[in-house]
């Protein structure tokens, strides 16, 4: 298979980076996407330790495991948020500090770009994440939003992320934003205005997650034929409306796992994802990177899921373009005539 399936430990951090190793190995995982929170990859150890990342390699290397991306959605998350007690559950206690919001969002920034540095000492080239947005609660608009307010939001992506995608360029590493709600970009035409708002930067493009585009009803395939130079990495992820006339597709404020809701994650290949038609889609724009398993899934025991996932990713998704029309075969059959 030509795209390496790895899986994304963020959901496993409460296991030590080892133990989730060896599992991964046994499953028949090719290497693993490490997150930037548990033991499992730490940006300022990377950077004042010259021995770290060799440890991470040799430790992946000792289950025969590979690392093609970090990620850092945590610490992204919070460089254009609007700061609340929420971020100080999912944020390094350096970067929290004091909680102040301003000095927050300038503290994830700096981490952001730390993030850039370990990524290149680890020799990775791509760091997934999320942004944050000053503006996602403005998605209902009422009471009435002019445009002049989005359009504040989007200045506000580009003059805090600007300076961290320098640095990004420097050290020679593309930021993979995951296109999801609540951040700056949640569907096609939020992704072209903050591609706009950067003008367009090569250091910026997404981290592709199929699951947040179709309980949007946001077509998966039209995603990725809109962005095809910009798809820095995949998360191999599933979900599945539960519409029944009683929810929408906003949650209705109940949490994942309650059989109530109008839509929730699943495990790959169990939820109504395409994935067939997104495999295709990559073979067709030419995208080579890793198929990175992101396990969620309320109903399902993880460790059986992603088992279960691995074996459906190489099976479902690892087939090669065909390189050639099928009818082809008669023109070179005559032509040895």
């Amino acid at each position: 298979m030509s795209r390496p399936v790895t899986l994304f430990t963020g959901q496993w951090a409460d296991l030590p980076l080892e133990e989730i190793c060896q599992k991964a190995s046994k499953w028949g995982y090719d290497g693993i996407e490490l997150p930037c929170w548990g033991d499992h990859f730490n940006v300022q150890k990377a950077l004042s330790d010259e021995s770290y990342c060799k440890g991470r390699h040799d430790l992946l290397g000792k289950y025969g495991l590979k690392v093609w991306a970090i990620s850092n959605h945590l610490v992204g998350q919070a460089v254009c948020d609007l700061i609340d007690e929420r971020h100080k559950l999912i944020l390094p206690e350096h970067v929290w500090g004091d909680g102040k919001p301003e000095a927050v969002r300038q503290r994830a920034a700096k981490e952001m770009m730390d993030t850039a540095r370990a990524a290149q000492k680890l020799g990775v080239k791509v760091v997934n994440g999320f942004t944050g947005s000053s503006i996602w609660h403005l998605l209902y608009s009422f009471p009435p939003v002019s445009d002049a307010m989005i359009e504040a939001g989007y200045k506000d992506l580009a003059d805090r992320w600007n300076p961290i995608l320098d640095v990004f360029k420097e050290c020679g590493i593309r930021f993979g934003l995951e296109v999801h709600p609540t951040e700056i970009a949640f569907d096609l035409y939020s992704a072209e205005l903050a591609l706009k708002a950067l003008n367009h930067r090569p250091e910026f493009g997404f981290n592709f997650d199929p699951s947040h585009l179709l309980w949007q009803m946001v077509d998966s395939v039209e995603f990725l034929r809109a962005f095809p130079d910009r798809i820095y990495h995949f998360h191999v992820k599933d979900a599945a409306r539960t519409l029944n006339g009683k929810s929408g597709i906003l949650g209705s404020h109940l949490n994942f796992g309650d059989p109530r809701r109008g839509w929730d994650f699943r495990s790959p290949g169990r939820g109504q994802v395409d994935f067939d038609a997104i495999a295709r889609t990559l073979n067709d724009i030419g995208y080579a990177g890793p198929l990175s398993v992101e396990w969620e899934d309320p109903g399902m025991d993880r460790e059986y899921g992603a088992a279960e996932a691995a074996r459906f990713v190489k099976e479902r998704m690892g087939f090669k373009s065909a390189g050639r029309l099928f009818d082809s075969a008669f023109a070179e059959g005559q032509a040895k005539k």
